[in-house]
């Protein structure tokens, strides 16, 4: 299977709340690669890499969010994997 790249941007109270956390966790949980990054907007900036049904899992917890997030949107984008290694935060 061919690795890919999501991006996915999220918005709404995801700064503050520990939500780059709870996603480093779970992208960990999965053996995802990337990071999480606040962004200045107010949004979060997620980066994963890996299989399409283990990215497709990690999409469903981003959109979730730990429970004192409110996650308003998730705009998302794929890509072709570039080789990033282990799961960071910004």
């Amino acid at each position: 299977m061919v690795a890919m790249r999501l991006t996915a941007l999220v918005s709404g109270t995801v700064q503050g709340v520990g939500y780059r956390q709870y996603v480093q966790r779970r992208a960990r949980d999965l053996n995802l690669h990337g990071y999480a990054e606040n962004l200045l907007d107010g949004r979060v900036e997620v980066v994963a890499e890996g299989q399409q049904d283990d990215l497709a899992r990690l999409l469903h917890w981003i959109g979730r969010g730990p429970p004192h997030a409110r996650v308003q949107d998730v705009q998302t984008q794929y890509a072709e994997a570039t080789g990033l290694k282990d799961f960071h935060i910004y």
